[in-house]
Formats: C-alpha cells, sequence, structure tokens
C-alpha cells in the first residue's frame, strides 16, 4: 500500500500554546521541523509572527501548558524564534501521531486550533490516529489526505540522499516529541556533518509536503 500525508485540524484547551494564541488573535505559529533539539533539553522551538510580541508573550506568562520561554531570535519586523519547555500539563500532539506510527511533518495554527501535517506509512494508520485522539480527548478533523508512491519511489521528489537520512531519522526517533535522538546523532549515522544532516532533513520534509499537499498541476521538480 502507499504511504500517505494528511492534513488535521485538532482542538484541545490543553493542547500547547492555545491559550497563547488566542490572547494573541494576530500571532502565526509554526514549528521549527528543522531545530536539531537536544532531548534531555526539553526546548521545542517555534517559528512566530505576530504584531505585538509583548502581548504573545503576556499569553505565554499565563498559558499552563508552557514553562519557561524565550525569544531566541527576532528575525525580521513581526518575525522570530522562540524557544519553550512545556508543563506536565501540556496536551502533545505528536506522541499521539507516533503511537500510529505516523510522523508531524509540520504544525502551524489557525486561531486557537491547530493544523497538522502528518506521514502515515499506510492509510489504514489514520484509524490508529483517530482512536488516539479520543483518547486523548482531542477533537480531531480530516482536511484533506494526498496518496503516493511511497519514501522508496522517485515520485515523492526525494533525493537518494534526503530518503535515507529521513529513514535513519524516524527510526532513530528524531522526530519523537521529546526527541529520542539528536541532530549530531542523526548525522554520526548517516557519516556527515551535522550541519549537511540538517539540510537534508529540512529539504526532505520540504520535499514530502510539495509532493503531497500540491495540487499535480502546480508541482515542481
Amino acid at each position: 500500500m502507499s504511504d500517505i500525508t494528511a492534513a488535521v485540524r485538532i482542538e484541545h484547551p490543553d493542547v500547547v500554546l492555545t491559550k497563547t494564541v488566542a490572547h494573541d488573535p494576530t500571532s502565526d505559529v509554526r514549528s521549527v521541523s528543522e531545530a536539531g533539539t537536544d532531548p534531555t533539553s526539553g526546548k521545542f522551538f517555534y517559528h512566530v509572527e505576530s504584531a505585538d510580541f509583548q502581548r504573545f508573550e503576556d499569553g505565554l506568562r499565563n498559558d499552563h501548558t508552557v514553562g519557561e520561554f524565550e525569544r531566541v531570535i527576532e528575525t525580521r519586523e513581526g518575525k522570530a524564534i522562540y524557544s519553550f519547555q512545556y508543563t506536565d500539563e501540556a496536551k502533545i500532539f505528536s506522541p499521539v501521531v507516533s503511537t500510529a506510527n505516523g510522523v508531524v511533518l509540520d504544525m502551524e495554527n489557525d486561531g486557537d486550533v491547530w493544523i497538522f501535517t502528518v506521514w502515515m506509512p499506510e492509510r489504514t494508520h489514520l484509524a490508529d490516529l483517530w482512536d488516539n485522539a479520543r483518547r486523548e480527548e482531542i477533537d480531531i478533523e480530516l482536511l484533506r489526505v494526498n496518496e503516493y508512491a511511497g519514501l522508496g519511489d522517485t515520485d515523492s521528489g526525494l533525493t537518494d540522499s534526503q530518503r535515507k537520512a529521513l529513514l535513519v531519522a524516524f527510526e532513530e526517533g528524531y522526530f519523537e516529541e521529546p526527541r529520542n535522538a539528536t541532530l549530531g546523532e542523526v548525522a554520526a549515522d548517516l557519516d556527515i556533518s551535522q550541519p549537511a544532516a540538517g539540510g537534508l532533513l529540512r529539504r526532505g520534509i520540504k520535499r514530502l509536503i510539495v509532493s503531497s499537499l500540491m495540487e499535480d498541476s502546480e508541482r515542481t521538480d
């Protein structure tokens, strides 16, 4: 069977950062999928856009799902990268996906709900994802699903190096939350430098999203 990518909308008041984005309706939050998170640090990185970072940070201070946070760098006006530490009260969707043998490719907010793009090895695993979400009392809605010949097929647009890097990272637990492997460990397994490994993963994830979510007429090489 072919593997798939699916976009799902999830909602629960305890999903991380939900209270923050509700407090700052101008905020646009997206996960930094290529960040080399140290699995022992408990830090998670996000791209944040906001018309008022002070308002956004006021929301963080009153968000029961967020512990410590830091504005790591302000990339340009209205855009920054933040690191967060989650509290024990936070509900994290990534393990729900992992338990269904999936991988989170992307996460972003749509107001105070969340859109996740996930990869699944088979369409049938969507049922496991729904069961896992319901056990966590998370409301989940399927927005779209795209099927294509799997990671082993060149139709996905991946190079051999990107495909190998993604598979090694998946097997090592790099995509788990919290991560079970660092970017450095993935690089060591691939016998390449850490920046090279990060580049392969970043481009591979982008390629998967483009090849699976864009209409055929819009796809590019």
